[in-house]
């Protein structure tokens, strides 16, 4: 659980960046790089960066990938003292996909505020297929007003597309050999391999894929395959479990001494996708979060302590939060079963409250 200072390191956060530029740079791979293609222009917004399309149309993610490695001459071999340093407490800022940035390739003008729903859905960008899959879920989502069930509260990992975008704070650990992206959300932590191969030994996909990468100086370049079917966000369309991404990663500072760490991302799915589809995502430091001592900690999935039993009146499972006088189990009873529901010193900490002991014993039904 957070506490109210960290909670309110994040809006205060993005109040302190407002006063950033514009900013864009190019996925090149040259050592002085220039745009390759006229950006897409961002929303006026003192936050948005501009979405840098690849330096030209690939069918795959693995010809854009290869593609800028030979531009690059297979890219700079960096050792520990030379390695980019991407170091502290990061959190999500301004995007051109989903949520934060106020707009989104999926919607029709301006995005449904937070996680809400309405909108009008985008045509020409997702498959036919895809396309009705996502009506169909903003349709759903009318009755709550939301999503009423979220693939997280069974403790899934968002996935790398859902990972750009996640709350909460992330560190970047660079290495020569690798690079490690912690997010506080779900333990979920990336790990890129820098000038290797792909290696999936036993032919599966998994939650967070296979990542590798090279270095273009300070630009990180980074190919994600072999991940499972997920989505980019609450509320946002499915893709599918052949889904690549190319991440092109920079570290910026900007004018006023403050950085900005800056990812041009292009998606690839053929199965979800009519085109490859290119936005920008960008993190900010959680300097206010660094300042109140917080440390990423292992993130605690207990799912039924706060969901109303996964099921509604009407059968559907949901993950709305536990009111008074519905029924669901402690922390402690989803964890011991077999031990008495009133044994003490069960709780996670000393004199914490679990949900019954503040707002009473659930009504008999």
């Amino acid at each position: 659980m957070k506490t109210k200072q960290v909670l309110g390191a994040c809006a205060l956060g993005l109040l302190l960046a407002a006063s950033m530029p514009v900013l864009s740079f190019a996925q090149t791979a040259t050592a002085n790089p220039t745009p390759a293609a006229a950006p897409v222009a961002p929303a006026a917004d003192p936050l948005a960066v501009a979405v840098v399309p690849p330096p030209r149309a690939f069918k795959t993610a693995e010809e854009h990938f290869k593609f800028l490695k030979r531009q690059a001459n297979g890219g700079t071999e960096h050792t520990y003292e030379s390695v980019p340093k991407w170091e502290g407490l990061w959190e999500a800022s301004w995007n051109s996909i989903a949520l934060r940035g106020g707009v989104s390739p999926f919607f029709v003008g301006d995005i449904p505020p937070g996680l809400a729903a309405g909108g009008e859905v985008a045509e020409g960008v997702l498959t036919p297929e895809y396309e009705a899959a996502f009506k169909q879920r903003r349709e759903n989502m009318l009755e709550y007003n939301e999503q009423p069930y979220d693939r997280l509260t069974t403790c899934e990992a968002t996935g790398p597309a859902r990972w750009l975008l996640e709350p909460y704070v992330r560190e970047w650990v660079n290495t020569p050999d690798q690079s490690w992206w912690l997010n506080d959300l779900a333990n979920e932590t990336r790990r890129v391999f820098i000038n290797q191969e792909h290696q999936n030994i036993d032919g599966a996909h998994s939650a967070t894929g296979d990542s590798i990468g090279f270095w273009i100086d300070d630009t990180l370049v980074v190919w994600t395959n072999d991940m499972w079917p997920a989505d980019y966000f609450r509320g946002y369309p499915p893709f599918s479990n052949e889904m690549e991404m190319i991440e092109v990663y920079k570290l910026v500072t900007e004018a006023n001494g403050m950085q900005r760490l800056i990812a041009q991302v292009t998606f690839y799915d053929p199965v979800s996708l009519l085109k490859p589809l290119s936005g920008v995502y960008t993190w900010t430091k959680a300097t206010l979060q660094e300042d109140a001592g917080y440390r990423i900690r292992h993130w605690d999935c207990n799912t039924g302590t706060q969901i109303s039993g996964g099921v509604n009146e009407a059968g559907d499972q949901t993950t709305s939060i536990r009111l008074p006088g519905e029924s669901g189990k402690t922390w402690h009873q989803m964890r011991n079963p077999d031990l008495p529901a009133d044994l003490s010193g069960q709780t996670q900490s000393p004199e914490q409250f679990d949900f019954d002991t503040v707002f009473g014993e659930p009504a008999a039904q």
